[in-house]
């Protein structure tokens, strides 16, 4: 493949921050950590998770997207519960989620979710700059999971992700393993979470250099609070990779670029308001000086009958936003 075609769609496959850079001139550091091939593994699989901003590492309940972020919050809460989600990305970038979970007496919860992302058509060019033609490039991961819940309060479970980069008739394959844990309390409806996310081998590689994947460390607690109708959650993630990245000289602010947080309005089981608040998506993306959203997600949920739909809708400055639904109900 053209040495020129190959870079940059290596380069627009990185990552969902990856591919606004090249399309609009922002920075990869939208996403946590180095891109890579399998950077796609970072975009959120559910509207609700968008709108709590990827604070969703100690969400425990009836979703099972959950399983995308700490396998143990699987549980039998989550039986037959299957759910489908719509990402539509900045420029020509639209993903798609499919998760379904089922429960065992006597054995546990296991789940299963696919990931799929479409980066549309790139213009090829040949190594004197002659262009070549346009070609497509895509991402999916196929994710097995299974947890366990002793004594009603602690859960541990792992999942296994197998992964698949095209580029053209060029690949790239990996598998990728979670493992994690959590603790719920019912009586204080606190739960917390650790998990490790995206360790594992990479089988071939785009390039001649080696893929990495995006091993990222979690420490979750979320809590609905006793007299208000309001959920909290707050995430540290990307733990592995604290005082690897430069110092912008300013330690809270450095501290805050690994936490993320989310909050649930649950006015009933049919209505709810969420937002939430990524402060390294905002540092990274912000181009306004003043009342810049970028970094800030926003969304809702209603269900109608055994049928719910999410929304949400998150900022990236003057680029624009993304828009996810999601749709869930039992089977």
């Amino acid at each position: 493949m053209p040495r020129k075609a190959l870079r940059l769609a290596r380069i627009l496959m990185a990552s969902a921050a990856g591919a606004a850079a090249q399309l609009c001139a922002v920075p990869v550091l939208a996403q946590p950590g180095p891109a890579t091939t399998f950077s796609f593994l970072r975009l959120e699989p559910s509207a609700r998770a968008s709108a709590l901003a990827g604070s969703y590492s100690a969400v425990y309940g009836e979703d099972v997207n959950a399983l995308f972020y700490n396998p143990a919050l699987l549980s039998e809460d989550v039986h037959r519960s299957a759910s489908f989600s719509y990402l539509n990305h900045l420029g020509e970038v639209n993903a798609g989620f499919l998760a379904y979970a089922r429960h065992v007496d006597g054995w546990g919860t296991f789940g299963t979710g696919v990931r799929f992302v479409g980066w549309g058509r790139t213009e090829g060019y040949d190594a004197n700059g002659e262009p070549t033609g346009t070609f497509g490039a895509s991402d999916a991961g196929l994710t097995v999971a299974f947890a366990r819940t002793d004594d009603g309060h602690l859960s541990y479970g792992a999942s296994l992700t197998g992964l698949l980069s095209r580029i053209d008739a060029y690949s790239a394959s990996a598998l990728a393993a979670d493992v994690g844990i959590s603790y719920h309390l019912p009586e204080s409806r606190t739960t917390f979470s650790a998990s490790v996310n995206n360790a594992g081998v990479v089988l071939s590689s785009l390039g001649t250099v080696k893929d990495e994947l995006p091993l990222d460390v979690r420490v979750a607690v979320s809590r609905r609070l006793m007299y208000v109708p309001l959920f909290l959650s707050v995430t540290g993630y990307n733990l592995n990779r604290i005082g690897d990245e430069p110092s912008s000289g300013n330690a809270v602010g450095d501290v805050f670029r690994h936490v993320t947080f989310g909050g649930e309005f649950q006015f009933s089981d049919a209505f709810q308001i969420r937002f939430g608040y990524n402060h390294r998506r905002h540092q990274d993306l912000k181009m306004k000086s003043r009342l810049d959203m970028a970094g800030v997600g926003a969304g809702f949920g209603i269900k109608v009958a055994t049928f719910r739909f999410d929304y949400a809708f998150n900022s990236w400055s003057s680029l624009g936003g993304l828009h996810q639904f999601t749709l869930r109900t039992d089977i």
